[in-house]
């Protein structure tokens, strides 16, 4: 039963007869999602926004650095008006000085922690919209794997089938 430009695959053995049936090279097409276009489209944007949000969060914490520096220097100015304030000698012009560079920093302070607030308002919208594309995408991804699944039984399921065909035809025949 084997020969000719035609590989033969053994299919089954009844009652002593061996069924064979040809292999059929390259006729299982690969799976082909119909919206791997839009799926491609979803995952940019996704990446996109990701990219978005991370720069976000890269000023926020530069501005956190920011004001960190903006307490400390608060801390080293009054540790350095107590200093004036406990001399022998007070100095009022440096005194002044320093009160008023302690005001700039207290107006410095409530200025960088708005923009803070505002950067996190911002990055949280963000990344409201890394979770709302991260959701288009895993259903996109769902879909194409259950039509992919969905795909290979029906072409399992048409194999059976011819075998089963095959299978009739031969004992049909004897």
């Amino acid at each position: 039963m084997m020969g000719g430009m035609l590989s033969w695959v053994k299919v089954i053995e009844v009652h002593g007869a061996q069924l064979y049936r040809p292999i059929r090279r390259g006729k299982l097409k690969k799976f082909k999602f119909r919206l791997q276009v839009v799926l491609d489209m979803r995952e940019n944007e996704l990446e996109r926004r990701r990219i978005e949000a991370a720069k976000i969060l890269a000023v926020l914490n530069e501005q956190t650095a920011k004001l960190e520096s903006i307490l400390q220097a608060q801390k080293t100015n009054t540790s350095e008006m107590e200093d004036l304030y406990n001399s022998e000698i007070l100095d009022i012009p440096q005194v002044e000085g320093h009160r008023d560079y302690g005001l700039k920093l207290i107006v410095d302070e409530k200025n960088q922690r708005r923009i803070i607030e505002n950067t996190k308002a911002i990055l949280e919208k963000k990344q409201i919209e890394v979770r709302e594309a991260h959701k288009k995408v895993e259903i996109l991804k769902k879909l194409k794997e259950k039509q992919e699944e969905q795909y290979y039984k029906d072409f399992l399921a048409s194999e059976v089938k011819e075998i089963d065909d095959i299978t009739s035809a031969r004992f049909n025949i004897e």
